[in-house]
């Protein structure tokens, strides 16, 4: 199932606020071993909900954010540093040229700071 997500080109992650109501975003994701990973925005929303509320669904969907399949159930966390030097890394490889300049371009206006890794790790039930 994650194999699956993976090789999709965009994965809706689904956080919830503290009341509860879901926000879904769209990411790019690579698959690590038997996890999620994928990249963001350090000082964003879905970073603070997550730390607030690690459970989040994922599903395949496209660049605007429509669902296609069942959502799964994960669980999130912010990864250190290093960690997310690796996700820079898997993305770079799986998005090719494309990712290569997202990530560099980032890396030019945030710095290294200025992003993180997400890992989401599937649960059952």
């Amino acid at each position: 199932m994650i194999q699956a997500l993976a090789a999709e080109k965009y994965v809706l992650v689904t956080s919830f606020r503290k009341d509860g109501t879901p926000v879904p975003t769209p990411v790019w994701a690579a698959v690590d071993g038997d996890v999620l990973v994928a990249w963001t925005v350090a000082g964003s929303g879905k970073v603070k909900r997550i730390g607030n509320n690690p459970e989040v669904t994922i599903t395949a969907c496209d660049l605007r954010g429509n669902p296609r399949g069942e959502a799964v159930k994960g669980r999130a966390e912010v990864l250190s540093a290093e960690e997310t030097e690796r996700v820079r890394s898997l993305l770079k490889k799986k998005y090719g040229l494309q990712g290569r300049l997202a990530i560099n371009g980032s890396l030019l206006r945030r710095g290294r700071a200025g992003t993180v890794g997400l890992r989401i790790s599937p649960v059952s039930g």
